[in-house]
């Protein structure tokens, strides 16, 4: 008996695709773009193990199939999955299995289904490697670490059935009153971009596609606040919203997640021009486009039933839904006219190419052999990473390395001892005793004999002092306090959740939460209790050393004074506090560059570094400057800046192509981990008015004391694009200044005379 030319491996994914939508009903096909169902519905405890349900069984005979199942390994507060009754390694390798086998054998064509996982900062699942944050990661500038990281997280998810990761990326922090600060790499689209490809490259790895969320420009909402809309026009989203999501489908993305967000009105999910013109059209993209959770079934206020809501996000681009109810319906969209076959086929079409390419006919179940063979460990990465991102931020008085000679060490503050706090939104329960907070890592670092005292001073958020009195005596006793502040994205069974599972906000801050998707804030300054925690501490005399454990850059208009140093510890992971302390000792040098800019206030917001070049003088109450400029980043060390030098003073805009270098000494007396970074500053020419600045490279440095190493940019089309005005990438003549230095505030520039009046695209 002949198989069917889709069962065929060796013959090509186009002729397979066509082979199998041929044979399709119109059911199988809306089948095909559902994800409606949650994962963790799928599947019961049964004794020991688990079986599958009855909902799952007929939601896959509801349509003869299932495009995608979301989450069946995610545990968290709002799922309610826990450790008594959700899938572990071992557990969830077999259920995914008992899924994909329902799928093959109780179906007419025996289509498998694509797993769907948050992978955000790991894979979020019971025992699953808890990376620290995006924020975290871009404040390493180390993109080669990241992939390694990515790697491991992914291979994880893959030896657990799972085929696609879903991953913020393509957000950027413009406004960090938004409470998903923490899942963005930067403010910077630079800087995002190069984590995006690391992301994209290191899943590979482990055979993983990845869909990138979000597409596009929900990073820069109104007012912070989640899920808005923007007032972006068509030249910001390309100038600054689009790098990123550029540089993912370039390396090779599965997909990308259209955002909650509108841009010009629309919603991104039904925004044509973004999902169909601009994303497949212009950038030849051949992926799947994902809605966001809910996001169809809200275009209801829109086209007033959930029919037209389907078929107007199936016309615009989006193949695949979210947990909605509206794209099950697709089938009666079509018969009404309202969408055509075509455009059905057109989504089912990529489905299926993108299970034939991840090779879900051959091999639907788990991997026999495991994917995480010869990939380095995930876990020691996430320490690595959390180590390279600590960044100091300020230091007065050369407290810091902490002396091992000290006798007395006061740890204080809310996040001194949790490691629920410093681990993020998005991550499963853990397990007790299985990290290591900021008092557990200094209390294993410091000498024998020295005397570790804490305490927790003041609750995360309000304004109770009583608590205060008892740090202060315990400060005003040891020679130095370490005290330990900033926010949480600690979820707990009494959050409110949304049907999304964002935190439900409004009159006050859910079980503590003062960052998370949902958690929105006004005013970015540290709570009332924190800052007089701070404030009294400082007053006893004893040198204070602040670290920062936080999802967003808190406003710092006092920090600077009252304590002799400020360091920030994005999110860093389970084991981050390892990493704090060994930065705090000297074991590790302070690495960490700002992927954000840090306000002073939230009044003086936006404060991100390259924003137009306008020459605005300030408030008359405050400055329009930033406490702290993106790229800033303190060391143990002293370095000096050369003036950079070019190969060519004059290039053709047709073939821009030359070499920068600058020269940079250490004359300090410790190793220097130096960051130099390379901006691009429009003196004139050029199609829009231009930024006052704009990162295009960096690399790092490692300098023995006394001796001075070279940083070289080679300099080309992709460094010198700007957006032209038919917003698609052009080098353009006029007079650009090429600057180096250590951080956005802190560069030296040398002219460059770009020629040649017709441009060439890049």
């Amino acid at each position: 008996m002949t198989l069917p030319r889709y069962r065929d491996p060796a013959a090509p994914v186009p002729d397979r695709v066509r082979d199998l939508l041929g044979r399709m009903t119109l059911a199988e096909k809306v089948g095909q773009v559902n994800q409606r169902m949650y994962g963790w519905d799928a599947y019961e405890r049964a004794g020991e193990g688990h079986r599958l349900t009855d909902a799952f069984r007929a939601e896959v005979a509801a349509f003869g199939g299932m495009g995608a199942l979301y989450g069946l390994q995610r545990a968290d507060a709002w799922s309610g999955v826990g450790f008594a009754d959700g899938l572990d390694a071992r557990d969830g390798a077999r259920t995914a299995a008992d899924v994909q086998r329902h799928l093959v054998e109780h179906t007419r064509l025996g289509i498998p289904v694509l797993l769907v996982e948050e992978m955000p900062h790991g894979h979020q699942a019971l025992d699953g490697t808890v990376l620290p944050v995006n924020l975290a990661v871009g404040a390493t500038w180390d993109p080669d670490l990241y992939a390694d990281a990515v790697a491991g997280a992914a291979a994880e998810l893959r030896a657990r059935g799972a085929h696609i990761a879903l991953v913020s990326a393509l957000d950027l922090v413009r406004d960090p009153r938004w409470g998903r600060s923490e899942e963005c790499f930067a403010e910077d689209p630079y800087l995002a971009a190069r984590m995006t490809e690391a992301l994209v490259e290191g899943a590979r790895r482990a055979g993983v596609a990845v869909v990138l969320k979000h597409f596009a420009g929900q990073g820069a909402t109104v007012g912070g606040r989640n899920s808005a809309a923007t007032e972006l026009g068509a030249r910001e989203l390309h100038e600054v919203h689009l790098a990123a999501a550029r540089a993912g489908v370039a390396a090779g993305a599965a997909g990308v997640m259209a955002a909650y967000n509108e841009f010009d009105g629309l919603p991104c999910v039904v925004n044509r021009y973004l999902l169909t013109d601009l994303l497949r059209t212009e950038w030849g993209f051949e992926g799947v486009v994902m809605a966001d959770g809910t996001a169809v079934d809200r275009l209801v206020r829109l086209t007033g039933d959930p029919v037209s809501a389907g078929a107007l996000a199936l016309d615009a681009g989006c193949d695949l839904s979210l947990w909605d109810a509206s794209f099950t319906r697709l089938g009666e969209a079509v018969e009404r006219g309202l969408v055509s076959e075509s455009a059905l086929d057109a989504a089912v079409a990529r489905v299926l190419t993108l299970k034939f390419r991840l090779g879900l006919f051959e091999q639907p179940a788990p991997p026999e052999r495991s994917p995480t063979a010869g990939l380095p460990d995930p876990a020691e990465l996430g320490e690595r990473i959390a180590r390279a991102s600590v960044t100091l931020l300020a230091h007065e008085g050369g407290v810091l390395p902490l002396s091992r000679a000290v006798r007395r060490i006061a740890v204080l503050g809310p996040n001194a001892d949790s490691v629920a706090q410093q681990i993020g939104d998005y991550t499963a329960p853990q397990r007790p005793g299985g990290g290591i907070t900021v008092l557990e890592g200094i209390r294993a670092a410091v000498a024998p004999g020295t005397e570790v005292v804490h305490d927790r001073g003041c609750a995360l958020v309000g304004d109770d002092v009583s608590d205060v009195p008892a740090a202060v005596a315990l400060a005003a006793g040891s020679d130095v306090a370490v005290l330990v502040l900033g926010g949480s994205s600690a979820r707990s069974p009494d959050t409110v959740f949304d049907a999304n599972g964002a935190a439900v906000t409004g009159a006050g801050t859910p079980s503590g939460m003062t960052c998370g998707e949902g958690v929105d804030l006004a005013d970015l300054a540290l709570p009332p209790a924190q800052r007089a925690l701070l404030a009294a501490v400082s007053a006893t005399g004893t040198p204070v050393v602040a670290v920062l454990v936080q999802g967003r850059p808190h406003a710092l208009p006092e920090l600077d004074g009252p304590a002799s140093a400020v360091l920030s510890a994005w999110y860093p992971g389970p084991r981050g506090g390892r990493a704090v302390a060994e930065v705090l000792f000297g074991d590790a040098e302070p690495r960490g560059r700002l992927p954000v800019s840090v306000p002073r206030s939230a009044a003086q917001l936006p404060v991100y570094y390259n924003g137009k070049d306008h020459r605005y003088r300030g408030y008359v109450d405050q400055g329009a400057g930033p406490s702290h400029a993106f790229g800033h980043g303190l060391s143990y060390t002293s370095v000096t800046y050369g003036t950079p030098r070019l190969s060519h003073s004059c290039v053709c805009a047709r073939d821009p192509r030359l070499t920068c270098r600058v020269t940079v000494r250490n004359t300090g007396a410790r190793p220097a981990e130096e960051t130099v970074q390379l901006y691009v500053r429009r003196l004139s020419g050029g199609t829009s008015w231009p930024r006052v600045r704009e990162l295009r490279g960096f690399l790092r440095l490692s300098i023995a004391p006394g001796d001075e190493a070279e940083a070289v940019f080679e300099v080309g089309r992709d460094t010198l694009a700007s957006v032209g005005r038919d917003l698609r990438l052009t080098v353009e003549p006029g007079v650009v200044e090429l600057e180096t230095g250590p951080a956005s505030d802190r560069t030296t520039g040398v002219r460059l005379e770009i020629t040649d009046s017709a441009s060439s695209e890049t």
